[in-house]
């Protein structure tokens, strides 16, 4: 994927996401999970050119693992409020904070990779589906987790056209294995 493609992909993924859970949204499993899993998938696939370079698989690890933690303290971060027995899902402006932060931390990392071998800077330039992916994913567990814990309905996929939210036995049955700990 070209490098001017790619940009405006991420600021897409990133502007949606970041504008849907501003205004709020229910707190959607299938969204935070598979959406986080195709870029994840997107970023895997573009790594062909990055073994050449040892310098960048080193930036790769180093800017994965914090896109991850920066994903998860999103997740700490966001508000989880209750409409009509189901969870929501609300970004604060500490959540907006920390994607500012990310999104820093990537650019920081590929100027300085770029100083130090160019030919690497250029194989990790495509990597930035598997960071956000990672970040965002991480984000939905923590998200999800904590939703799993209110006792409230936690859906998987929202209704469209009026039709009723559906839900997940896996999440069903998650959550009620989660209210019996915490009762025991």
């Amino acid at each position: 994927m070209s490098g001017p493609l790619q940009v405006v992909l991420i600021i897409a993924v990133i502007a949606y996401v970041l504008i849907r859970r501003l205004a709020g949204e229910p707190a959607e499993a299938k969204r935070m999970l598979i959406l986080p899993a195709i870029l994840i998938a997107v970023g895997l696939s573009q790594l062909d050119d990055l073994g050449r370079s040892g310098v960048a698989v080193l930036f790769l690890a180093g800017t994965t693992l914090v896109s991850a933690a920066l994903g998860a303290l999103r997740g700490v971060t966001i508000r989880l409020p209750r409409r009509d027995g189901i969870v929501f899902m609300r970004y604060t402006a500490v959540t907006i904070v920390l994607w500012v932060v990310n999104i820093a931390v990537k650019i920081g990392a590929g100027l300085l990779l770029g100083a130090i071998d160019p030919a690497g800077s250029d194989a990790l330039g495509g990597t930035t589906f598997l960071t956000v992916g990672v970040g965002m994913l991480l984000e939905g567990v923590v998200v999800l987790a904590r939703a799993l814990r209110t006792g409230d309905q936690v859906i998987w996929a929202q209704g469209r056209d009026g039709a009723p939210h559906r839900t997940s036995p896996w999440l069903d049955d998650l959550q009620r294995q989660l209210s019996r700990r915490g009762r025991g």
